[in-house]
Parts: structure tokens; C-alpha cells; sequence
């Protein structure tokens, strides 16, 4: 017979189970409106896109590869 400390861990583990996976359908997705905000220059990861480009250049030639910093994938369609 299960003790009464275990059955109230396993409940509370599971009523902070579905707490947190219904804290997750709150989120709301960003609507047309708000995009503009988002593409302003204060939220650009780099400041000056030629350093960024000379940057990469760099690395890729001290490491003798070739588009590193990209997103994977070789045109085939396969990531």
C-alpha cells in the first residue's frame, strides 16, 4: 500500500505537470501588426552588416570552410 507522502508527491507532480504544459498555450503568436517592432535596427544581432561580412570572411578563411554561420542545407533539400 502506497504511503500517504508518496501519493501526494505523485499529485503534486502531476498537477505541476499540467500547470506548466497549460501555462504553454497562453503564449500568443506575434500578430502582423506587432512585426513592425520587431524589425526595427535596435533588434539586429549585428550593428554593421560589412563588418559582419568582413567578420565571416575571416573565420571562414582561418578555418578553411565556407558558410559556417549559416543555416544548414545544400540546396537538395536535405538539412
Amino acid at each position: 500500500m502506497m504511503s500517504i507522502e508518496r501519493i501526494a508527491r505523485s499529485l503534486f507532480t502531476v498537477l505541476a505537470g499540467v500547470a506548466l504544459l497549460s501555462s504553454c498555450s497562453l503564449v500568443t503568436p506575434v500578430q502582423p501588426w506587432e512585426k513592425g517592432v520587431l524589425a526595427k535596427s535596435e533588434m539586429v544581432f549585428d550593428e554593421d552588416a560589412l563588418d559582419a561580412l568582413y567578420m565571416e570572411h575571416t573565420y571562414s578563411s582561418k578555418e578553411a570552410a565556407f558558410g559556417g554561420a549559416g543555416v544548414g542545407g545544400g540546396g537538395c533539400g536535405c538539412n
